[in-house]
This record gives structure tokens, sequence and C-alpha cells, in this order.
């Protein structure tokens, strides 16, 4: 009895968790878009709404659908063919009609248009959940003691880095350099979206990018500009790992005996605040 009272309580939490997840959607209508032109079928248009609408509802925080009936923001665009390319030129408008933000995409077919790419842009200035808000901390446990990384994340997508140490081994003598700064950075948050990272399927929580200006660092870590990373988060999205790349804090030129690589970077974080 017990063990299906826990089987029953852990279904009835799991269906929660997806309707929290559901009614947290913002509802995105796409309105097929429109031909000029000569080159460019309604078919092709059809096509590429279909494919903008797909790959918005893949990441599981986005309800995307034909037409504007219900939507909170809208999605128009004219799609014409330039030079042999096919060029969209699209905008994104909240319900009562403001324009948010303007964009253009081209490629040589419909199925070569980079659809992540114009979807990111296309709700740059939609208001999504953001796993990455708060205060965050990386710590590699090198030798001659730890290198961490302290940053926050805030509403706005600016960036405030607390600590940034950077550490450079070579001729069997270290440096180490307690940097800080501000930057940027870029979100986009998903839930169980399937991707390829170096030939594996992963699933991940979010694709990230980060611009930071450094002070006091390494001269090689003054400027730290990383894209298109993909995030793991926990359970409790209390921590999160960075699938393929790090944000690189240093370098060992002294071999496997004092690093395992020859570059160093923070990949794995932990929230603090």
């Amino acid at each position: 009895m017990k063990r299906n009272l826990l089987l029953f309580l852990l279904v009835l939490a799991s269906i929660e968790t997806a309707e929290t997840a559901f009614a947290q959607r913002q509802a995105i209508g796409i309105v097929t878009f429109e031909t000029t032109g000569s080159g460019v079928t309604a078919k092709d248009a059809a096509d590429l709404t279909n494919k903008i609408i797909d790959e918005l509802n893949s990441w599981g925080t986005i309800n995307a659908v034909q037409g504007e009936s219900g939507a909170d923001y809208i999605i128009k665009g004219t799609l014409s063919k330039q030079s042999g390319n096919f060029v969209l030129s699209a905008k994104t408008s909240d319900a009562g009609g403001k324009i948010l933000n303007e964009y253009k995409e081209q490629a040589r077919t419909i199925n070569d248009m980079p659809a992540y790419l114009l979807c990111v842009r296309a709700v740059e200035k939609v208001p999504l959940p953001n796993y990455l808000l708060g205060t965050w901390q990386s710590t590699i446990n090198m030798p001659d003691g730890p290198v961490v990384c302290i940053i926050e994340f805030k509403a706005d997508k600016s960036v405030r880095v607390e600590r940034y140490d950077t550490w450079e081994h070579k001729q069997n003598n270290s440096l180490r350099y307690e940097g800080y700064g501000t930057g940027s950075y870029s979100c986009i948050c998903f839930v169980n979206k399937v991707v390829n990272v170096s030939g594996r399927q992963v699933s991940v929580d979010a694709m990230f990018n980060v611009n930071l200006r450094l002070e006091e660092t390494l001269p090689a870590q003054t400027s730290v500009s990383q894209g298109g990373l993909r995030l793991v988060f926990n359970g409790d999205r209390a921590s999160f790992e960075i699938e393929n790349g790090i944000l690189p804090c240093g370098r060992n030129f002294d071999g496997p005996s004092v690093y395992s690589s020859a570059v160093l970077g923070f990949s794995q974080f932990r929230k603090i605040r």
C-alpha cells in the first residue's frame, strides 16, 4: 500500500511540474509570412512559418501557434529573394501592437534558414524564464590553491563579476590574479531540449552567450567572450554545468602533472545567492 501511495505521489508531482512549466509558457503567434517579388512561393512562406513554430515549441517555454488570436506576442514577416538567397524580414510586437524589435535573416534555401538563431532574435525582448538569475560560484582546486569565479547574472541582462581568478603555471612557477569586472549576457531557457553536442545527443536546459570586461587579470583574460554555450542544470536549478565549453581563466604550460589540460576554465557552477 505504501509503495503504491509513493508511486502515485511521484506521478502527481511530475504532472504538477509539467503543468507548471506549461502554464509559464508565453503564447506567441506567428502569422504566415507574406511573400514579395519573384522566385518565392506561398509554400516557401508556409514551410518557413512552420519551421519557426516547430523550433519555438521545441524549447518548452513557449506555446507557439499559427495566427495571432489569443497570443501575448506576435511575429510577422515578409519573405523575398535577393541575389539567389531567401531573405526574411520580420518583427515581433506585443498584443497591443507595440513593436519590440525587428530583424532579418537569409539563406540559400528554406531548409538552410537558421531557425534557432532567427527565433533567438525574434524573442529577444519577450520575457521568458531565466534560470541564471542570481549569484553563482565555480571553484577549481589546483595544487597551489583554489581558482575561483563568483558571478552575478541580473534581470536586465547585465553581469557583475565579483571575482574572476586567473592562473598560469610555467617553468614550475604559478601566477594568480583575483580579477573582477562587468559584462552582459543572453540566455534562452528550455525544458528538456535535445541538441547535438560534439556528436552526442544531450538534453540541455539553456543556450548561453556572455561577454565580460575584466580588470586585474592575466592579459589573455581581460576580455572573455563565449557564445553558443549549452547549459545543463540539476533538478532544483541550484547548479549547472557548461556542456560544450568553459569560461577560460588561464593556462598550464607544464603538463598533466600540474593539471589535466593546457587550458584552465570554469565549467561547473553552484548558486550561492
